[in-house]
């Protein structure tokens, strides 16, 4: 009995791996089993970066708020448990965000806060 060969589902499985290696340097993107490994780890580097994303985003908006509030004479931890306790409900996306591109406005933020008037 001669041996099977891979046939259709084989290519076309190698097919779509090498697609997924275009872009690649040298054996990677040209060979099945560097691209494999190549991808294999491409990938798990992709799962792994998505969810450090989160956390270096919530790390900057931290150091954003926090710096933009020290410039006004108060802490960050100070700012935030104001905020909660006059139940104003912005995150820290929107905080940093109105920090960085609206000073005026965060600032009569922050004023608020300190008075401790919620309106």
């Amino acid at each position: 009995m001669p041996r099977a060969r891979g046939g259709f589902k084989t290519r076309r499985r190698r097919k779509k791996l090498l697609k997924l290696a275009k872009g690649y340097y040298s054996a990677r993107s040209r060979l099945y089993k560097a691209a494999a490994q190549a991808v294999d780890r491409a990938l798990l580097n992709a799962y792994r970066d998505r969810h450090n994303k989160k956390r270096e985003f919530r790390s900057l908006w931290i150091i954003r708020i926090n710096a933009a509030v020290r410039a006004l004479g108060m802490s960050y931890s100070q700012f935030m448990n104001k905020l909660k306790n006059m139940n104003i409900q912005l995150n820290r996306k929107a905080l940093a965000d109105l920090a960085y591109n609206d000073p005026m406005a965060f600032d009569n933020l922050v004023e608020m806060v300190k008075k401790g008037n919620a309106q």
